[in-house]
Parts: structure tokens; C-alpha cells; sequence
């Protein structure tokens, strides 16, 4: 006497499957899961390059604030610097690197990390942020810190003591932002490249010696 298949349950043939695959919580049965949408790259873009405006305004005002200046001493020649005081003169290029590296190395790996389903992509999008994050730290430095110092010598009296000028030597300390954001990519892409699970299709097939029960 043949046994007719239980609820639930099916007959299927030697290396078959079960064609019901399972469905993530909350979706139709049978119906294909949904994929979660995009942020739009518009959105994307705009959201990282707010960021890095005002991480470089705030990266420019702090860079005026604590960049050690060289001090000249005035004199009835003009101004002069002391042995002491030439060491700091390329204090302001280090402070700026030094800001610049760590800010663009946490905002960089966190928005890398925000926008990873992108791809490679992410790495240009916050590669360019940081550039813009890098003039504007300049620019809003020079801004509030640049004081021409040529007037002031002139209008100053021997033995007055006037602070170097706040500005950068060359133009490297500005890839230090560009460095720092992709140090911070390249980290998570290593860290995380095999975190993905990778799709299996183990299914355990039927024995072909294993016969339908009747």
C-alpha cells in the first residue's frame, strides 16, 4: 500500500532539489527577495563633499590656532631670526599635515565604509572629497592667520618680537588629506574583502540507491 506524501513534504528525483527556496522574514511566498535600494549617487556625492566643507573649515581654523610661528626680532635692519626660532619655521607645514592626515583619515574610512556598495567608485568620491577638504582647510587658514609681515616690520620698533606669516612653504603638505583618506580605504577594502558571504549552492542530493517509500 502506497503512502501518499506528508504535508510539507514531496517526492523529488535523484539530485533534485526543493523548488521553494527560503524567503527572507516579511516577503510573499515564492516571490523573489527585494534588494534594498541605493543611496542615489547625486545624494552620495552631496553628503560627502558637505562633510569635508566643513571638516576643512573647522581643520583650517584649528590649523590657525595651533601652528607654532617662528618669531623675527626686530632690529634697525629689518627683522631676523634666531637660531632657535628657524627651527619653527616649517612648524606650520607639520601642524597642517598633522591635521589634515587625521581628519581625512576618520572621515575618509567613515565614509568609505558608508559608501561601500559602490565599489570603486567610493574610493574616487571620498578621494576627491578630501581634496576639496584639503583647499578649503588652506583657505580658511590663510584667511584668518595670513599676515603679511613686510607692514608690520615696518611699522614695528627694534627689539619688537613679530610672528612669521601663517602659510605653507610648498604645496606637498596638501596630499596629506589625500593620503590619509586613502590609507583609510585601503584598510577597510583589506579587512573586509572576505567578509561578504560568498553565495554556495550545497544542496544535499537524494541517493540514487534510495528508493520512494510505498
Amino acid at each position: 500500500m502506497s503512502q501518499s506524501p506528508q504535508p510539507g513534504q514531496g517526492h523529488y528525483g535523484p539530485g533534485q532539489s526543493s523548488p521553494y527556496a527560503p524567503q527572507p522574514f516579511g516577503a510573499s511566498y515564492g516571490a523573489p527577495p527585494v534588494p534594498a535600494p541605493k543611496l542615489p549617487w547625486s545624494r552620495a556625492i552631496a553628503v560627502t563633499v558637505a562633510v569635508f566643507l566643513v571638516a576643512g573649515a573647522i581643520a583650517g581654523w584649528a590649523w590657525q590656532q595651533f601652528a607654532p610661528l617662528a618669531q623675527y626680532t626686530v632690529d634697525e635692519n629689518g627683522g631676523a631670526l634666531g637660531e632657535q626660532q628657524m627651527t619653527r619655521v616649517f612648524g606650520p607645514d607639520g601642524m597642517y599635515v598633522s591635521i589634515g592626515f587625521l581628519t581625512a583619515l576618520v572621515l575618509g574610512g567613515a565614509l568609505f565604509w558608508w559608501l561601500r556598495d559602490y565599489g570603486p567608485w567610493a574610493v574616487g568620491v571620498v578621494s576627491v572629497g578630501a581634496l576639496i577638504g584639503a583647499a578649503v582647510a588652506w583657505g580658511v587658514g590663510m584667511l584668518l592667520g595670513h599676515d603679511p609681515l613686510q607692514p608690520r616690520l615696518e611699522a614695528a620698533k627694534p627689539g619688537d618680537l613679530l610672528d612669521a606669516p601663517l602659510e605653507l612653504h610648498t604645496w606637498t603638505p596638501l596630499a596629506a588629506w589625500l593620503v590619509g583618506a586613502a590609507l583609510a580605504a585601503a584598510i577597510i577594502s583589506a579587512l573586509t574583502w572576505r567578509a561578504e558571504p560568498v553565495a554556495t549552492t550545497s544542496v544535499p542530493a537524494t541517493s540514487e540507491s534510495s528508493a520512494q517509500v510505498k
